[in-house]
């Protein structure tokens, strides 16, 4: 996998990449000869007291140091532009296939876990490029070239070079193979920190309200703890690696000087060469070092490059049809036709042969108790979800054959659990028309009745809003994204359990307030309490996931014991009140 995202990825950087390769190259050959020209100097310029040889070949040493400089500067550049590049086009494909995924996409793989995906993870990848281009282009090259000019220096000593590259290869070799379950673990491990963290930050209230501060920490330091523990695992091992190395490097440098002494005692070899050859000997360990460093990288970047490819191979549930159809002037007739939803892995239906019609002009209540299936149903109509059987029509087209683009733009949804993005309360309310004026936003509060506290809030309509819509009431956040669903003028209405929130004032102004505004549209909404419902033009309740009863309220009160037990228990309420 780390391959093909890698491939696919850098692609169109080929033309950065290609100038590594050149610029490595002319890099490392400039660096290959410095260790000539210093045998050249010691045995041709110190040792015959030749100053003008030792100059010019000191001339030409700082020629070749400069090109090797300017040239790993460039390389540099290019790779981290790769690098940079690649991890900007990942994250952008990350983001536009989360987008596409329907809920059980989401839920399956989990926002903390998405999260670390697109940041962590494409980082890791980043990295890999980066040193893969600063040292892994050029190790190679350094070692055929190294192992080259050492032959040319002296064949003699050549299975020093012979052993020592292997061996330090396998040693690499075994310690990396212990890092790659380290690596995946540690991955999995950081998704639980975020998890745990996310869980915190979010449902701080309800922590603190409960006195569960103490559980709370004892969490995150047993996630926090369980990846510091992976951590050590990995570093242990990584300090391992580099005495390998240093013991090998300096055991090869050992041996040259030991068995090239005796050469240069017996007259096979020159001081100079001796040098040359050590030096070489150390480049090769050296660029056998650097590519170790890298190598310690790949796994855990192998680990990312997986779990990026699961994102990006995973099909959203939803599927845009292949050839959609187009609705033209959509009245909003809703028509639910023996619909049935599971969920996946669920042992029996949430929703079992639901159907009834929503009509423009008309507003359609569903009712039941906790779990019924009433927010599934909702979600059926946006394609949050797909149902699993039967058929959900909007104009008498199955919503799985709409262009959902088409679709979305003519329903507006108020969701369960309002939500507010951080901006502005006028960037929040144009969400849904960008193109709304001023005074389409006005009139939306005012139907919603949030215009006294938009009002009353510093800058009204430009007043900040804090991510979550965190800096105003529950109440206040949910008549805000009521206005933002009325901004949006669509055909049909879907209001999950929106008014919640409100006092029952409030309420009855709303939805009178509504009424005008909303007489051509078809409406429905999901409700917990009777008088929001009262005077809706269809009732629908559902017991278990299934219809129980259809009609108005007075109907149903005579002729559904579901709905009549709903309204007594919710009057005993009041009256006990």
């Amino acid at each position: 996998m780390l391959t093909t995202v890698l491939r696919d990825h850098l692609r169109p950087y080929r033309g950065y990449l290609a100038a590594v390769v050149v610029l490595q190259l002319i890099a490392t050959i400039a660096s290959l000869f410095l260790p000539s020209l210093n045998a050249d100097i010691i045995d041709n310029g110190v040792a015959k007291g030749d100053t003008g040889h030792i100059w010019s070949v000191s001339l030409i040493m700082l020629v070749a140091s400069v090109v090797q400089a300017v040239c790993q500067i460039a390389a540099v550049w290019n790779g981290a532009h790769a690098a940079m590049g690649m991890g900007r086009d990942i994250r952008a494909h990350l983001f536009e296939r989360v987008m596409s995924f329907s809920s059980r996409e989401v839920n399956q793989f989990g926002a903390p876990s998405l999260i670390t995906r697109t940041t962590n993870d494409v980082q890791q990848l980043q990295q890999l490029v980066v040193m893969g281009c600063v040292i892994l282009v050029g190790a190679p090259i350094m070692m055929v070239g190294g192992v080259i000019m050492a032959l040319r220096e002296d064949v003699g000593l050549s299975w020093l070079v012979a052993v020592a590259v292997p061996v330090l290869a396998i040693a690499i070799l075994l310690v990396v193979r212990k890092m790659v379950p380290l690596f995946r673990q540690m991955q999995t491990r950081i998704d639980a920190v975020n998890r745990v963290m996310r869980e915190q930050i979010t449902g701080i209230r309800v922590v603190r309200a409960f006195v569960r501060e103490d559980h709370e920490r004892d969490r995150f330091a047993a996630a926090n703890q369980a990846l510091t523990e992976t951590g050590l695992g990995v570093g242990r091992l990584m300090v391992l690696m580099f005495p390998i190395v240093m013991l090998i490097m300096n055991l090869s440098t050992t041996a040259v000087i030991w068995f090239g002494g005796h050469r240069v005692d017996s007259g096979n070899m020159l001081v100079g060469a001796l040098f040359a050859y050590m030096s070489y000997l150390i480049q090769i360990l050296m660029s056998v070092m650097m590519a170790t460093m890298v190598a310690t990288m790949v796994p855990r970047a192998a680990v990312s490059a997986e779990r990026i490819g699961e994102v990006l191979t995973t099909d959203s549930s939803v599927v845009p049809p292949a050839t959609p159809v187009r609705i033209g002037d959509t009245q909003g007739l809703v028509e639910l036709d023996r619909v049935e939803f599971t969920y996946p892995g669920a042992d029996a239906p949430v929703l079992h042969d639901v159907s009834f019609t929503a009509r423009p002009g008309t507003t359609t209540a569903v009712i039941g108790s906790t779990g019924a299936g009433k927010t599934t149903l909702v979600n059926l109509l946006p394609r949050l979800f797909d149902a699993t059987g039967g058929r959900v029509c909007v104009d008498g087209v199955d919503v799985r054959d709409l262009d959902p683009a088409d679709l979305w733009s003519r329903v507006a949804i108020v969701p369960q659990r309002p939500y507010l993005f951080s901006g502005t309360v006028a960037s929040n309310l144009r969400y849904g028309n960008p193109d709304a004026t001023d005074d389409d936003l006005w009139a939306a509060l005012r139907v919603a009745q949030a215009e006294d506290f938009v009002r009353r809030m510093d800058g009204a309509l430009e007043a900040s809003i804090a991510q979550g819509g965190t800096n105003v009431s529950g109440g206040q956040r949910q008549r805000l994204c009521i206005a933002r669903a009325l901004v949006a003028q669509p055909e049909i209405y879907l209001f999950d359990d929106s008014f919640s929130a409100l006092d029952l004032t409030t309420d009855a102004r709303l939805r009178a307030a509504l009424r005008p505004l909303t007489r051509r549209c078809t409406v429905l909404i999901v409700a917990q309490r009777v008088s929001t419902i009262a005077d809706a033009d269809q009732i629908v309740v559902l017991d278990a996931g299934r219809v129980v009863g259809i009609g108005r309220h007075e109907e149903l009160v005579a002729t559904c014991p579901t709905y009549a037990e709903i309204v007594a228990s919710q009057l005993s309420a009041e009256e006990a009140a």
